[in-house]
């Protein structure tokens, strides 16, 4: 089984007490987004979980409990913008803080294990297009040597995203094939392999491959065994992704990015945060009698080692 941890909210920063509490405990309990009252029963001990990805901006309060992992393969996506707190309200600064945290993440882990997401890029009077080639040049040659790949994706305006940015003007982008072209060319120059996230677009020209944010082939390198997997049939068309099983919640993230999908407002998150209990077998609740639990039977998805001569 695959961990994804998560797209729903960002546990590194916020939730790692409860997620290691969690793989202490060896279970945990993830609702059902679209209907609460069904909850799953996940078996997170090391025999069942192959690879855990972590999504964050923020890895900081992990940084010091990674020898908590020790018994588990995993891999970071660490989102590194240009933007400021205007879209990005809670995450530190970049040049001062966040930059410092990835390299310092890369040479604890290696960095084949921290993929950088440049993502999603977005368009205003304020952001333009030479803000982004500039802000991409700068975060890369920061970012050069501490990891392989990085990221990127476009804007897509779901009804929540709308609704938290109405009061910000999007720009379409005009050229957007020269623009990624830029973005190829400034990758390059760092040593970096560069894709995109779900998108229908074809840049393979430029050297853009189409990405997978859960990736089987990096999996297998990590866990050094091939493995038996699916494409997610959960995530749009676009998206390359392997099945996984989410173990966020929605409505939970302190970072309340105003462009993310994941939060509906920030009232909501603020309500959820009231029951956030780090020795709570679910994330930002409480089990109920209400609940129909059900006991997903899970297990490694591990096929046969790999050689070196493979």
């Amino acid at each position: 089984m695959i961990l994804s941890a998560s797209r729903r909210t960002d546990i590194p920063n916020y939730y790692s007490d409860w997620f290691l509490n969690r793989l202490k405990e060896g279970h945990l309990y993830v609702r059902n987004p679209i209907n609460i009252y069904q909850v799953s029963k996940i078996d997170v001990s090391p025999k069942n979980v192959d690879c855990i990805v972590f999504w964050t901006k923020n890895p900081e309060p992990m940084l010091q409990k990674l020898d908590e992992l020790k018994d588990y393969k995993y891999y970071f996506q660490f989102t590194l913008t240009g933007y400021g707190k205007d879209l990005e309200p809670n995450v530190p600064d970049k040049k001062n803080y966040m930059i410092p945290i990835f390299q310092e993440l890369s040479n604890k882990i290696g960095k084949e294990k921290v993929i950088w997401r440049y993502d999603p890029i977005l368009i205003t009077e304020k952001y333009s297009l030479d803000y982004h080639i500039k802000a991409f040049t700068k975060i890369a040659e920061n970012l050069n040597g501490y990891t392989n790949k990085v990221i990127i994706s476009f804007l897509d305006l779901y009804l929540k995203t709308k609704r938290n940015m109405k009061n910000i003007k999007v720009q379409e982008i005009e050229d957007i094939e020269n623009f990624t072209g830029q973005l190829a060319q400034i990758a390059k120059k760092n040593q970096l392999l560069i894709d995109t996230c779900a998108e229908k677009i074809d840049l393979s020209k430029y050297g853009i491959g189409r990405s997978s944010c859960i990736d089987k082939t990096l999996i297998e390198q990590i866990i050094g065994s091939k493995i038996k997997v699916k494409k997610d049939k959960n995530q749009r068309n676009e998206c390359g992704c392997m099945e996984s099983i989410d173990i966020g919640c929605y409505d939970t993230c302190k970072n309340e990015c105003i462009y993310c999908y994941a939060n509906e407002n920030c009232n909501k998150v603020k309500e959820n945060l009231k029951v956030y209990n780090p020795y709570s077998p679910i994330l930002c609740s409480e089990l109920d009698e209400k609940d129909k639990i059900t006991e997903r039977k899970l297990k490694s998805l591990k096929e046969e080692q790999l050689s070196f001569f493979n």
